[in-house]
Order: C-alpha cells, then sequence, then structure tokens
C-alpha cells in the first residue's frame, strides 16, 4: 500500500483512512482502490480499533472513478471488494464517511457504502454517471433508493445533478451536519464515542442492523451487473470518458 496516495491513522480506537490524491480530487484509480482495502483490511484486524472512518485530503472527500484511467481499460475496482476496494466488501465494524467538499459518482457511492455519513454544510452529493453515459456501478442506485425517498433517488439518477449536504440530510442520505472543514472532527467525536462500547457488542449491532435493509444485496449486484455491462462495454461509455478527459461535450450514437 503506498501511504501517499492512501494514509491510515489510529488514534483512541478509530482508524482513519484518507485517500490522498487532492491534485485529481481524490479520483479513485487502481493504486487508490488497493491501498483502501489494504487499510481496511489493517484496521480490522487491530483489535484496538473499534471504528473506522474514511475521508479525502485537500477539501474534497472524492469525485469518483478516474475518468482518465478507465479511457485506456483501467478499472478503479477489485473483485469481490468493489468500487476503491469497499463498495462490496463485508466490513464488519462500522465505518463512517467524513465529507467535505465533493462526494460525486463513485465518491458519492464510496460515502453510501459507509454506514454513516457526516458531512460539511458545503459538501455536494450526485452520481452524474448518466451525464458521461455510464451508470452508477458502484452500489449507488441501489442504495440511494433504499436510503432516500424513490422519486428523489430516481431524480438524482437519471439527472446526474448534485444536492448539498443540506438537501441530503433532509433525504435521509446525511446523518450529520458539520462546518466547513470540520467533518472530520464531527466524525471523530461519533467514532470515539462509538468506540467507548464493547467492541463485540457493536460489530454484532452493526451486523443486525446492516443485514436488516442489505439482506439481498449480493442478488441485486448479479441482477444490476446484467443491466450495466453492456452500457460500460459501449461506444458512449468510452466516448463520455474521452470527452470528459478532452473538456468538450459528448457526441451520443446511442450504441
Amino acid at each position: 500500500m503506498s501511504e501517499e496516495i492512501v494514509k491510515v491513522d489510529i488514534t483512541d480506537g478509530v482508524g482513519v483512512i484518507t485517500i490522498n490524491r487532492p491534485e485529481a480530487k481524490n479520483a479513485v484509480n487502481l493504486e487508490v482502490a488497493e491501498g483502501v482495502a489494504a487499510a481496511v483490511d489493517k484496521l480490522e484486524a487491530d483489535d484496538s480499533v473499534v471504528a473506522l472512518i474514511i475521508t479525502g485530503a485537500g477539501g474534497t472527500f472524492c469525485s469518483g472513478m478516474d475518468l482518465k484511467a478507465f479511457a485506456q481499460g483501467k478499472r478503479p475496482s477489485i473483485p469481490g471488494r468493489g468500487f476503491a476496494g469497499v463498495t462490496e466488501a463485508e466490513i464488519a465494524k462500522p465505518l463512517i464517511a467524513a465529507v467535505e467538499g465533493y462526494a460525486l459518482a463513485g465518491g458519492c457511492e464510496l460515502a453510501l457504502a459507509a454506514d454513516i455519513i457526516v458531512a460539511a454544510k458545503t459538501a455536494q452529493f450526485g452520481i452524474p454517471e448518466v451525464k458521461r453515459g455510464l451508470v452508477a456501478a458502484a452500489g449507488g442506485v441501489l442504495k440511494l433508493a433504499k436510503t432516500m425517498p424513490y422519486g428523489a433517488a430516481m431524480e438524482l439518477a437519471l439527472t446526474g445533478d448534485f444536492i448539498p449536504a443540506e438537501r441530503a440530510q433532509q433525504l435521509g442520505l446525511v446523518t450529520r451536519i458539520a462546518d466547513e472543514g470540520k467533518a472530520l472532527d464531527e466524525a471523530l467525536a461519533l467514532a470515539k464515542k462509538i468506540a467507548t462500547n464493547g467492541p463485540l457488542a457493536v460489530k454484532a449491532s452493526k451486523q443486525l442492523v446492516s443485514g436488516s435493509i442489505k439482506w439481498m444485496d449480493k442478488d441485486l449486484l448479479a441482477w444490476q451487473a446484467g443491466i450495466i455491462d453492456p452500457v460500460f462495454k459501449s461506444s458512449d461509455a468510452i466516448e463520455g470518458a474521452t470527452a470528459f478527459a478532452e473538456k468538450r461535450a459528448p457526441k451520443w450514437t446511442g450504441s
């Protein structure tokens, strides 16, 4: 794991994972995915750690998949663990997302993979994949409808528009709002409160709450794959990513 790309810190029973690509707005490539997966494994195996936090450096949570790498045929996911090494992973300990700035596309899905989202009041959320001829394939479209009202989830998925943290909290996506620059501090305070409790009880409670709404997730992911695979293999998908990299409007062909 590259300590420069993904950083890990442990304090008072809390493990903090930081994606450290601020120059790329913490876009996820394969190296980031491998680093996050290794960090999660390290913290899961550490008995002194009760709760985890994932965040991004430089005032941005995560702008999603590295589209330049995708256009070159590189996927930022790990088989069995999903996007960023997290979105399909079975994580036993509570995971809190501390969101500053943008949590977009895969970045929004990464936040959704957490059990609790703490966001700065200036944070923005969205799954704009449709604007690039893609689909939010890391579980985002599946989880949104379980998190917020059907119509709101559908609007986000179909328009690709962003919503501010306050609106995200109103819809049930965000749990706590913090001042700008204070999302990690608020997440740490919450995680440390969790860490004072019995670690076995914390794990069991997470398993029950999570399992009660995610019981069919693996079946849903398999069903989703049959729908989205043709989209990701399409000419439009490459065109959308290429147009983004070239800073121009995409030219869709519907193929």
